[in-house]
């Protein structure tokens, strides 16, 4: 396993994270201990939840239950700040000094590595998130912070606002990104560059259609996500997007490489990049996500999987 700083911070990440949305629902506790066992073993350190995955905080449930003594063993990442089961929202000091809490309990932790604003609140000036936040570092309830699903504008004003007021910045951003979804690309990454952050990309296989099990014209695999998802499968599945995978697909197969290995290992190749977080329902899909990052792409060659999906 290889070891990348958090951008510019001082925190250790496995270069292949654990997304652990399908624990506390899709997956049962037996189930989510098989995967968090097969993840330690590989060396995954990276463990990224969130107080909405699972039934009613069940993601953060099955991994403070399953975790144990190896808790601080790992990077725990969780995430606040969408509408949960009892309605509670957003990024204002009152809702987040009762997040923080229901989350450390469920996770029975006494601290989250990072804690990550799950997506912006209009109606909350971001100074006053911030300042919050900084009260939970110096608490200790909280070690690092960061952001997910802002604009490239959003990031730059957050981070400006946190320097003008000496108050702790976001030491990354988590944010959707592959070789199929590259719009990050044109303004968001460089402002995550700019400012020393570093990038978690989410749904680093397109939402499965850069593993290799969707064969234009067949009918989807049983059991599929996108077949609960038909919008978002028209949106993936265009013929453009067709022709790239097709493309992609011939590209690591004449280098002895399946999709899923060129689809992380592109990822990995990406300076701003910290971690591929991934998630798993299987002890076998861990191992597969580790060995995925190993290709070492050239220059050239990724120069030619840019012509590709240009």
């Amino acid at each position: 396993m290889q070891f990348r700083n958090l951008g510019r911070s001082g925190l250790r990440v496995s270069l292949v994270g654990l997304g652990c949305n399908n624990f506390g629902g899709r997956i049962d506790l037996e189930a989510t201990r098989k995967v968090v066992d097969a993840a330690i073993e590989h060396g995954i350190t990276l463990f990224d939840t969130a107080d909405i995955y699972g039934e009613k905080g069940g993601s953060e449930t099955a991994l403070g239950q399953v975790l144990g003594a190896r808790r601080k063993d790992i990077v725990l990442a969780s995430k606040f700040g969408m509408k949960m089961f009892h309605g509670g929202e957003g990024g204002s000091r009152r809702y987040i000094m009762t997040a923080v809490e229901e989350s450390l309990q469920r996770l029975k932790t006494d601290w989250i590595d990072l804690y990550q604003f799950h997506k912006p609140d209009p109606l909350t000036p971001i100074d006053e998130t911030l300042r919050v936040l900084e009260d939970l570092v110096t608490q200790g309830k909280v070690r690092y912070i960061g952001c997910s699903n802002m604009v490239a504008w959003q990031v730059a004003d957050a981070q400006w606002t946190a320097r003008d007021l000496g108050l702790t910045g976001f030491a990354s951003a988590q944010d959707e990104y592959s070789l199929l979804k590259r719009g990050a690309e044109k303004d968001l990454i460089p402002a995550i560059a700019h400012y020393g952050m570093g990038l978690l990309p989410y749904f680093p296989l397109a939402n499965g259609a850069l593993t290799g099990k969707y064969k234009r014209g067949a009918a989807m695999p049983e059991g599929a996500r996108l077949t609960k998802l038909p919008e978002r499968a028209g949106q993936i599945f265009s013929e453009e997007n067709w022709l790239k995978i097709e493309g992609l697909t011939a590209f690591a197969e004449q280098r002895g490489h399946s999709l899923v290995e060129l689809a992380f290992s592109w990822l990995a190749a990406q300076p701003v990049v910290s971690s591929v977080i991934a998630g798993a329902t299987k002890p076998e899909q861990i191992a597969a996500n580790v060995k995925a990052a190993d290709w070492a792409l050239t220059a050239g060659e990724l120069a030619e999987i840019d012509e590709i999906v240009k």
